[in-house]
């Protein structure tokens, strides 16, 4: 299992390692993150200790809707639970099965807007603990929905490291409602299936920028285990939390990428790099890199490195 080590430099210089422990009560790691919570996973807060029914028989620790509007349970673990698994597959399916519910509290917590744009074709657990075992990161890659296994650690002076060990993509949901992939189509422009491809397949990427594509697609997955989602509007890039979002401007022969990196860290230029802090745009991140010739992917990577390395 991925461990994370921190270490504090002493009063001789020498770097001294801090011992990680776990919370006290389950309820005071639920509390901080919740309130954090955008910060952290990416995720918007809707209701904390959410009930799930008679069927169901549960109460939804935190449920949230991330930064590509896919719904999320997530639950928390003090130690480690073998029954974290089971208890996904309950709540996902409660979540499937609840749409017209789960649409209404966002729209009442989040906006007309956030209703609008929910994504039911990928739901997402995220599910945080001290340890889990091997089967249980096995098993992650068995099911169809995204399900993420965070570790987290508390450490002395109030710090809290929380460390994506296992990840499962999810896949499309085949149960997805007929308005939800009507809606999907029209928004798109183009084929149902061609809407669910992956980032390669000639419905997402236009022919014009294929090659410019696949120099970029090259330097955004060059930093390890990264995710490619490909979404409604744009391709997504993430980790725990989306990294980049890449979105194919074909009339102006043009791919532009946001990422996930502070642009008062950046030297902007213009034509090439902007500050989108405040300006509404598809995709995530603050961000804005315009690739329109061969040599820009390469002039981009030292910013695609940045925002890797801060993820």
């Amino acid at each position: 299992m991925a461990e994370l080590m921190m270490f504090r430099r002493d009063a001789e210089g020498r770097d001294v390692e801090l011992p990680g422990s776990t919370v006290a009560l389950e309820v005071e790691l639920q509390r901080r993150v919740e309130a954090s919570l955008k910060a952290m996973l990416g995720i918007r807060f809707l209701a904390s200790e959410y009930p799930t029914g008679p069927w169901h028989r549960g109460r939804i620790d935190t449920l949230g809707l991330d930064e590509n509007g896919s719904p999320v349970v997530i639950e928390y673990k003090k130690g480690s639970d073998s029954g974290v698994l089971s208890q996904a597959v309950s709540y996902l399916s409660w979540l499937d099965s609840a749409r017209h519910e789960v649409e209404v509290l966002v729209r009442k917590v989040l906006g007309a807007e956030a209703a609008e744009a929910i994504d039911w074709r990928r739901l997402r657990m995220v599910c945080i603990a001290a340890s889990f075992s091997h089967h249980d990161r096995v098993a992650v890659q068995r099911l169809p929905e995204r399900i993420d296994l965070v570790r987290y650690r508390v450490f002395e002076g109030d710090l809290l490291s929380l460390l994506l060990v296992e990840s499962s993509p999810g896949s499309a949901n085949a149960a997805s409602s007929r308005r939800t992939r009507e809606r999907d189509t029209a928004t798109a422009g183009m084929p149902a299936a061609a809407a669910a491809s992956t980032p390669a397949d000639p419905g997402l990427v236009p022919e014009c920028l294929r090659d410019l594509y696949a120099e970029l697609d090259d330097a955004l997955t060059a930093w390890g285990d990264v995710e490619v989602a490909p979404l409604r509007h744009y391709i997504a890039y993430r980790r725990l939390v989306n990294v980049a979002s890449v979105i194919f401007r074909p009339k102006h022969e043009a791919i532009l990428v946001y990422l996930r990196l502070d642009p008062d860290t950046v030297t902007l230029e213009d034509g090439f790099t902007r500050d989108m802090r405040g300006i509404g745009h598809l995709g995530t991140g603050d961000l804005e890199v315009r690739l329109a010739s061969a040599a820009d992917p390469e002039k981009a990577a030292p910013l695609i490195r940045r925002a890797f390395e801060a993820a």
